[in-house]
């Protein structure tokens, strides 16, 4: 089980604008916590916890190539609000919501950049949307 995600970032206030518009509806509730943004979820205890924060070497934040973070969304409907939400609040595009021929006919997923550069996915598998066709 992974405790928590750390991300780096070096504008807090876009970086709050962005994780807030895509998790919020998720059930992470932000708090400010010296100056960086740490959103715990409140509906199940022992989910992963998002922490964005200043890198402590005090260097430039910068996204890691091949590193992605994954958001489970509630079903295809959530993730296309999330991903609209999420690109409104100052996120780039790097993949539409939809099925992908890669993966499973029921896995709909979404990509997203942060402000930072960051690459996020949003992505439901629930049984009771419709599937792929293949």
């Amino acid at each position: 089980m992974i405790g928590y995600v750390t991300l780096g970032a070096d504008d807090m206030t876009a970086a709050e604008r962005f994780y807030s518009a895509l998790l919020f509806p998720l059930g992470y509730p932000l708090e400010h916590y010296h100056g960086d943004l740490n959103f715990i979820p409140t509906a199940k205890p022992g989910d992963t916890k998002v922490y964005i924060k200043r890198p402590f070497n005090r260097a430039a934040a910068s996204d890691g190539n091949g590193m992605m973070i994954a958001f489970e969304a509630g079903d295809q409907a959530q993730v296309r609000a999330l991903h609209a939400a999420a690109l409104s609040a100052g996120g780039s595009n790097e993949g539409a919501p939809g099925f992908r021929a890669d993966y499973g006919a029921d896995f709909y997923v979404g990509y997203l950049r942060d402000p930072q550069g960051n690459k996020i996915a949003l992505y439901s598998s629930n049984p009771d949307d419709p599937r792929r066709d293949d």
